[in-house]
Protein backbone atom coordinates (compact mmCIF):
# COMPACT_ATOMS: atom_id res chain seq x y z
CA UNK A 1 0.00 0.00 0.00
CA UNK A 2 1.25 3.22 -0.69
CA UNK A 3 2.02 5.91 1.75
CA UNK A 4 0.65 9.45 1.52
CA UNK A 5 3.02 11.78 1.60
CA UNK A 6 3.59 14.07 4.76
CA UNK A 7 1.65 16.74 3.82
CA UNK A 8 -1.07 15.47 2.57
CA UNK A 9 -1.78 13.15 5.54
CA UNK A 10 -5.05 14.21 7.67
CA UNK A 11 -3.94 16.28 10.46
CA UNK A 12 -5.67 16.19 13.77
CA UNK A 13 -6.49 18.37 16.28
CA UNK A 14 -5.20 18.81 19.86
CA UNK A 15 -9.03 17.49 22.05
CA UNK A 16 -8.12 19.13 25.53
CA UNK A 17 -8.13 23.10 24.80
CA UNK A 18 -10.70 22.76 21.72
CA UNK A 19 -12.93 21.02 24.59
CA UNK A 20 -12.90 24.17 26.69
CA UNK A 21 -13.25 26.55 23.83
CA UNK A 22 -16.51 24.06 22.41
CA UNK A 23 -17.41 24.09 26.10
CA UNK A 24 -17.61 28.10 26.78
CA UNK A 25 -19.44 27.95 22.77
CA UNK A 26 -21.84 25.82 23.95
CA UNK A 27 -22.49 27.79 27.12
CA UNK A 28 -23.17 31.38 25.04
CA UNK A 29 -25.22 28.93 22.71
CA UNK A 30 -27.54 27.73 25.85
CA UNK A 31 -27.89 31.55 26.59
CA UNK A 32 -29.88 32.27 24.02
CA UNK A 33 -32.04 29.58 24.32
CA UNK A 34 -32.33 30.21 28.11
CA UNK A 35 -33.12 33.61 27.08
CA UNK A 36 -36.07 32.67 24.50
CA UNK A 37 -37.37 30.33 27.01
CA UNK A 38 -37.23 33.64 29.83
CA UNK A 39 -35.14 32.19 32.04
CA UNK A 40 -32.88 35.01 32.15
CA UNK A 41 -30.82 33.97 35.26
CA UNK A 42 -29.65 31.14 33.72
CA UNK A 43 -28.35 32.95 30.51
CA UNK A 44 -26.64 34.92 32.48
CA UNK A 45 -25.10 32.26 34.39
CA UNK A 46 -24.10 30.58 31.00
CA UNK A 47 -22.04 33.79 30.25
CA UNK A 48 -20.12 33.43 33.31
CA UNK A 49 -19.90 29.82 32.20
CA UNK A 50 -18.37 31.18 28.95
CA UNK A 51 -15.90 33.42 30.05
CA UNK A 52 -14.70 31.00 32.80
CA UNK A 53 -14.38 28.21 29.97
CA UNK A 54 -12.54 30.53 27.94
CA UNK A 55 -9.72 31.96 30.20
CA UNK A 56 -8.77 27.91 30.70
CA UNK A 57 -8.95 27.19 27.24
CA UNK A 58 -5.58 29.15 26.24
CA UNK A 59 -4.04 28.26 29.31
CA UNK A 60 -4.16 24.78 28.95
CA UNK A 61 -3.09 25.15 25.51
CA UNK A 62 0.24 27.01 26.62
CA UNK A 63 0.62 24.33 29.67
CA UNK A 64 0.51 21.41 27.34
CA UNK A 65 1.52 22.97 24.00
CA UNK A 66 -1.19 22.36 22.15
CA UNK A 67 -0.96 26.08 20.74
CA UNK A 68 -2.25 26.07 17.02
CA UNK A 69 -3.51 28.81 14.30
CA UNK A 70 -6.88 26.07 13.77
CA UNK A 71 -7.23 26.72 18.23
CA UNK A 72 -6.91 30.46 17.85
CA UNK A 73 -9.80 30.57 14.81
CA UNK A 74 -12.18 28.44 17.02
CA UNK A 75 -11.39 30.64 20.04
CA UNK A 76 -12.48 33.78 18.35
CA UNK A 77 -15.72 32.23 16.68
CA UNK A 78 -16.62 30.77 20.06
CA UNK A 79 -15.77 34.38 21.60
CA UNK A 80 -18.21 35.81 18.74
CA UNK A 81 -20.69 33.48 19.91
CA UNK A 82 -20.65 33.97 23.56
CA UNK A 83 -19.84 37.40 23.98
CA UNK A 84 -20.65 39.21 21.00
CA UNK A 85 -24.51 37.89 19.55
CA UNK A 86 -25.32 35.88 23.04
CA UNK A 87 -25.19 39.07 25.55
CA UNK A 88 -27.40 41.20 22.99
CA UNK A 89 -29.43 38.80 22.26
CA UNK A 90 -30.42 38.14 26.07
CA UNK A 91 -30.29 41.43 26.68
CA UNK A 92 -32.77 42.70 24.38
CA UNK A 93 -35.18 39.87 24.91
CA UNK A 94 -35.04 40.91 28.84
CA UNK A 95 -35.33 44.67 28.22
CA UNK A 96 -34.47 46.04 24.66
CA UNK A 97 -37.46 44.28 23.05
CA UNK A 98 -40.15 46.79 24.73
CA UNK A 99 -38.69 49.96 23.17
CA UNK A 100 -38.43 48.53 19.50
CA UNK A 101 -36.70 49.72 16.73
CA UNK A 102 -34.02 51.24 18.94
CA UNK A 103 -34.12 48.38 21.21
CA UNK A 104 -32.32 45.94 18.34
CA UNK A 105 -30.25 48.72 17.09
CA UNK A 106 -28.40 48.82 20.31
CA UNK A 107 -28.15 45.47 20.32
CA UNK A 108 -26.76 45.22 17.26
CA UNK A 109 -24.46 48.37 17.76
CA UNK A 110 -23.13 45.91 20.80
CA UNK A 111 -22.82 43.28 18.28
CA UNK A 112 -21.04 44.75 15.76
CA UNK A 113 -18.48 46.26 18.36
CA UNK A 114 -17.67 43.06 19.49
CA UNK A 115 -17.09 42.00 16.30
CA UNK A 116 -14.82 44.56 15.56
CA UNK A 117 -12.70 43.99 18.83
CA UNK A 118 -12.32 40.52 17.55
CA UNK A 119 -10.63 41.79 14.59
CA UNK A 120 -8.40 44.19 15.81
CA UNK A 121 -7.14 41.95 18.38
CA UNK A 122 -6.36 39.14 15.98
CA UNK A 123 -4.98 41.54 13.59
CA UNK A 124 -2.71 43.66 15.96
CA UNK A 125 0.45 42.45 17.78
CA UNK A 126 1.22 44.91 21.41
CA UNK A 127 3.93 44.61 22.73
CA UNK A 128 2.32 45.45 26.38
CA UNK A 129 0.90 42.80 27.12
CA UNK A 130 -0.02 44.94 30.73
CA UNK A 131 -2.86 46.52 28.60
CA UNK A 132 -5.98 45.46 26.67
CA UNK A 133 -6.84 48.53 23.94
CA UNK A 134 -10.58 48.66 24.84
CA UNK A 135 -12.85 46.93 26.89
CA UNK A 136 -12.31 43.03 26.33
CA UNK A 137 -15.22 41.10 24.90
CA UNK A 138 -15.48 38.96 27.94
CA UNK A 139 -16.12 42.04 30.14
CA UNK A 140 -18.35 43.61 28.13
CA UNK A 141 -20.57 40.60 28.21
CA UNK A 142 -20.15 40.47 31.91
CA UNK A 143 -21.54 43.86 32.42
CA UNK A 144 -24.98 43.12 30.48
CA UNK A 145 -25.06 39.65 31.69
CA UNK A 146 -24.30 41.11 35.51
CA UNK A 147 -27.41 43.86 34.80
CA UNK A 148 -29.29 40.86 34.27
CA UNK A 149 -28.94 38.89 36.64
CA UNK A 150 -29.14 41.75 39.45
CA UNK A 151 -32.14 42.67 38.03
CA UNK A 152 -34.27 39.07 37.99
CA UNK A 153 -31.91 38.37 41.45
CA UNK A 154 -34.30 41.78 42.77
CA UNK A 155 -37.20 41.22 40.93
CA UNK A 156 -36.84 44.00 38.34
CA UNK A 157 -38.72 43.57 35.60
CA UNK A 158 -36.95 44.08 32.01
CA UNK A 159 -39.66 47.03 30.90
CA UNK A 160 -38.54 49.00 33.51
CA UNK A 161 -34.56 49.45 32.64
CA UNK A 162 -35.56 49.35 29.17
CA UNK A 163 -34.43 53.33 29.06
CA UNK A 164 -31.16 52.20 31.10
CA UNK A 165 -30.37 49.03 28.80
CA UNK A 166 -30.73 51.41 26.12
CA UNK A 167 -27.99 53.75 26.66
CA UNK A 168 -25.61 50.88 29.00
CA UNK A 169 -26.05 48.43 26.03
CA UNK A 170 -24.22 50.86 22.85
CA UNK A 171 -22.07 52.06 25.65
CA UNK A 172 -20.30 49.20 26.47
CA UNK A 173 -20.07 48.08 22.82
CA UNK A 174 -18.39 51.29 22.32
CA UNK A 175 -16.07 51.22 25.03
CA UNK A 176 -14.66 47.35 23.42
CA UNK A 177 -13.67 49.51 20.49
CA UNK A 178 -12.08 52.58 21.85
CA UNK A 179 -8.72 52.78 22.74
CA UNK A 180 -8.99 53.18 26.06
CA UNK A 181 -6.79 50.87 27.87
CA UNK A 182 -7.70 48.74 30.60
CA UNK A 183 -5.12 46.47 32.41
CA UNK A 184 -5.03 42.72 31.41
CA UNK A 185 -3.33 41.93 34.68
CA UNK A 186 -1.17 39.30 32.84
CA UNK A 187 1.52 40.28 34.07
CA UNK A 188 0.77 39.03 37.48
CA UNK A 189 3.18 36.29 39.09
CA UNK A 190 0.98 33.74 40.03
CA UNK A 191 4.22 31.29 40.63
CA UNK A 192 5.97 33.53 42.60
CA UNK A 193 5.71 33.87 46.10
CA UNK A 194 2.27 36.81 47.53
CA UNK A 195 2.19 38.12 51.04
CA UNK A 196 -0.57 36.62 53.89
CA UNK A 197 -2.64 39.20 53.14
CA UNK A 198 -3.17 38.75 49.22
CA UNK A 199 -4.13 35.13 50.02
CA UNK A 200 -6.53 36.57 53.25
CA UNK A 201 -8.19 39.04 50.35
CA UNK A 202 -8.96 36.13 47.92
CA UNK A 203 -10.53 34.04 50.36
CA UNK A 204 -12.44 36.85 51.53
CA UNK A 205 -13.50 37.75 47.47
CA UNK A 206 -14.50 34.14 47.70
CA UNK A 207 -16.47 34.47 50.40
CA UNK A 208 -18.58 37.52 48.98
CA UNK A 209 -19.14 36.09 45.95
CA UNK A 210 -20.88 33.07 47.51
CA UNK A 211 -22.85 34.92 49.55
CA UNK A 212 -24.31 37.15 46.45
CA UNK A 213 -23.16 36.28 43.08
CA UNK A 214 -25.09 38.82 41.11
CA UNK A 215 -24.55 41.79 42.92
CA UNK A 216 -21.05 40.97 43.47
CA UNK A 217 -20.67 40.06 39.81
CA UNK A 218 -22.38 43.38 39.01
CA UNK A 219 -19.84 45.70 41.39
CA UNK A 220 -16.90 43.65 40.16
CA UNK A 221 -17.63 44.28 36.17
CA UNK A 222 -18.76 48.01 36.44
CA UNK A 223 -16.01 49.27 38.53
CA UNK A 224 -13.71 47.70 35.63
CA UNK A 225 -15.85 49.18 33.04
CA UNK A 226 -15.30 52.44 35.07
CA UNK A 227 -11.77 52.12 35.53
CA UNK A 228 -10.54 52.81 31.66
CA UNK A 229 -12.42 55.89 31.41
CA UNK A 230 -11.75 57.24 34.88
CA UNK A 231 -8.03 56.19 34.34
CA UNK A 232 -7.70 57.93 31.44
CA UNK A 233 -8.96 61.12 32.47
CA UNK A 234 -7.02 61.16 35.70
CA UNK A 235 -3.97 60.68 33.54
CA UNK A 236 -5.00 63.34 30.95
CA UNK A 237 -5.89 66.01 34.39
CA UNK A 238 -2.39 65.27 35.29
CA UNK A 239 -0.08 65.43 31.85
CA UNK A 240 -2.35 69.02 32.05
CA UNK A 241 -1.38 70.07 35.58
CA UNK A 242 2.10 69.13 34.61
CA UNK A 243 2.76 71.08 32.17
CA UNK A 244 0.84 73.90 33.48
CA UNK A 245 3.66 73.21 36.29
CA UNK A 246 6.51 73.14 33.61
CA UNK A 247 4.92 76.28 32.14
CA UNK A 248 4.73 78.75 35.25
CA UNK A 249 8.09 77.40 36.57
CA UNK A 250 9.29 78.15 33.02
CA UNK A 251 8.15 82.01 33.26
CA UNK A 252 9.02 82.43 36.88
CA UNK A 253 12.85 81.60 35.59
CA UNK A 254 12.45 84.01 32.49
CA UNK A 255 11.23 86.81 34.82
CA UNK A 256 14.19 85.93 37.45
CA UNK A 257 16.73 86.26 34.33
CA UNK A 258 15.13 89.14 33.18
Amino acid sequence: MTKLPEASRARGIYLLPNLFTLSALFAGFYAVVAAMKGVFEHAAIAIFVAMLMDSLDGRVARLTNTQTPFGAQLDSLSDMISFGIAPALVIYSFSLNYIGKLGWLAAFVYTASAALRLARFNTRNTHDKRYFQGLPSPAGAAIIASIVWACVEHAIAGPSIRLIALVVTPLVGLLMVSNVRYRSFKDLDLKGNVSFMVIIFIVFLFVLIAIDPPDIFFLVFILYGLSGPVTRVWHSARKRRMRKQRAAAQNEKNDAES
